[in-house]
């Protein structure tokens, strides 16, 4: 089952949900500390955490696929929000300094079209950061989280997928070592989880997070080689 706008908007207003959007953007803010001027694009369910850019970024727009549904920005939020086809964004080639997916992936019903698009819309010099559950982590199999929703991924399956579409992985980073739990304890000492599941259990983190760039060598088709000319001589 993919993500449904309105489940994730009632998970990230839960303190369980809070704390791991918290730590999520911890990890974010490390990878991209300053966007300013910048265009940035959040597709998925991205408002939770393009909030670390949008005072300071020049364009900020948060992109719903239309399978799972509108989404809007928090009240007072000054940037846009939208709803399209996942596979037909309606923008321009190369508009965007900085792509943030997020449960968007997971969710995708044609993931390689998708990435095909933003592709298209990402600038050559531009970054793609591809948030998905980690197949091997809790959060994965807990279909009360967003994260639990559609397909879960290896970061060697990111990886392979995002070559296809024409991307270089350059960056790899994880989040959410916390349990997905309500209890007040466990939330209180989240930082404790994940510096801890960092050191000892790095395989099981809730979520991998990949940094991207456009191939643009493979973007370029090989040129044909000519054939060489073969004389055969018959025996006399």
């Amino acid at each position: 089952m993919a993500t449904d706008a309105h489940a994730a908007a009632d998970f990230y207003g839960t303190r369980r949900g809070a704390v791991a959007a918290l730590l999520l953007r911890e990890r974010l803010a490390r990878l991209w500390p300053s966007l300013a001027g910048q265009s940035v694009l959040g597709i998925g369910y991205a408002a939770p955490y393009l909030r670390l850019w949008r005072e300071e970024a020049a364009r900020c727009i948060a992109l719903t696929p239309a399978q799972i549904g509108a989404a809007r920005w928090p009240a007072g939020a000054a940037n846009l929000s939208c709803t399209a086809e996942e596979d037909a964004l309606p923008f321009p080639d190369m508009c965007f300094d900085r792509i943030l997916l997020v449960h968007g992936l997971e969710a995708a019903e044609h993931a390689r079209r998708m990435l095909r698009e933003v592709w298209r819309v990402l600038k050559d010099d531009g970054r793609l950061l591809v948030v998905a559950p980690n197949r091997s982590g809790m959060w994965a199999h807990l279909e009360h989280t967003p994260f639990g929703q559609g397909q879960p991924y290896s970061p060697g399956q990111v990886g392979r997928l995002l070559a296809a579409a024409m991307f270089r992985v350059e960056r790899r980073d994880t989040a959410l070592y916390l349990p997905p739990t309500n209890l007040r304890l466990v939330l209180r000492s989240a930082r404790l989880w994940e510096n801890g599941g960092r050191r000892l259990v790095p395989g099981l983190a809730g979520v991998t997070i990949s940094e991207a760039v456009k191939d643009m060598y493979a973007a370029i088709p090989v040129p044909a080689r000519p054939r060489r000319r073969m004389v055969l001589a018959e025996a006399a």
